[in-house]
């Protein structure tokens, strides 16, 4: 005889979620927080150690000096270079401005003093000259040529200028000078040494009277009248390099000046 199954037993199910929300939470909450704790390491970890773009800001951030600023600025270098040309560096600051056409105000925000604003012609001038060597080297179609158009240019960005303003007070020894001053001997020694290994340029000249006939025919003497000379700066010029052509018809008296000559200030 078989027994009967109890009603209580046949009548629970097997499995039932719990009716009661309070509960289930209460029930779930151990669960929850030791998953929060076995996540909080990594995620401590990813906010110490952000993603490497994060840390360099683009480009496109970096403040950049307003356009007429700048042509302000080059507009000044410019004219104290032709101020300085024909007075000397003791040029009136407010000749200065009028040639760069703007007022007093505008000059001494950029350059507060006199030493400041020479300081800045001469490297305005020596990067000008710079750059005008490595362009003509790089693109015209011979060293000769080459040496042409760098005189010429170099001439007309008044190079001549620096030499009265390298006078006592001037701080030729500031890194920013030194640094202008060998990438100016740089360009102009490659310039006139791929000449001579060419066979288009005479050997027996160096860089030192290259750039004393340069200075001397670009410029006319401080403080004087005689500014029509201008107009005959570049046909004298020609004439000289002229003379730089190999073979040579003539033998030069005494020997090559060099750069070194040019910086014991005796010429």
């Amino acid at each position: 005889m078989k027994r009967p199954t109890s009603t209580a037993t046949a009548a629970r199910p097997a499995a039932e979620p719990d009716a009661d929300p309070a509960r289930a939470t209460a029930q779930a909450q151990p669960q929850v927080q030791a998953q929060l704790q076995a996540q909080a390491p990594t995620q401590a970890s990813a906010q110490a150690s952000p993603a490497p773009t994060q840390a360099r800001l683009p480009a496109a951030d970096v403040p950049r000096p307003r356009a007429d600023a700048v042509r302000n600025r080059e507009r000044i270098l410019t004219a104290a270079r032709e101020a300085f040309v024909e007075f000397g560096s003791a040029a009136p600051f407010d000749e200065v401005a009028r040639r760069a056409g703007i007022g007093n105000a505008t000059l001494y925000r950029h350059f507060p003093d006199r030493s400041t604003l020479v300081h800045h012609v001469v490297l305005f001038t020596m990067a000008r000259v710079t750059a005008s060597a490595e362009a003509s080297l790089a693109e015209e179609p011979d060293a000769f040529a080459a040496l042409c158009r760098f005189t010429h240019e170099a001439a007309d960005e008044r190079i001549g200028a620096l030499c009265p303003m390298l006078s006592d007070g001037f701080d030729g020894e500031h890194p920013e000078l030194l640094a202008a001053g060998t990438a100016l001997e740089a360009a102009v020694v490659t310039l006139l040494a791929t000449g001579q290994d060419a066979g288009l340029v005479r050997a027996d000249i160096g860089v030192g009277d290259l750039m004393v006939a340069l200075s001397q025919l670009s410029r006319p003497l401080p403080g004087t009248a005689c500014l029509d000379t201008d107009r005959f700066a570049h046909r004298h010029l020609q004439l000289f390099l002229d003379g730089l052509r190999a073979p040579a018809r003539s033998e030069l008296p005494g020997s090559a000046a060099t750069l070194d000559d040019l910086r014991q200030k005796t010429m």
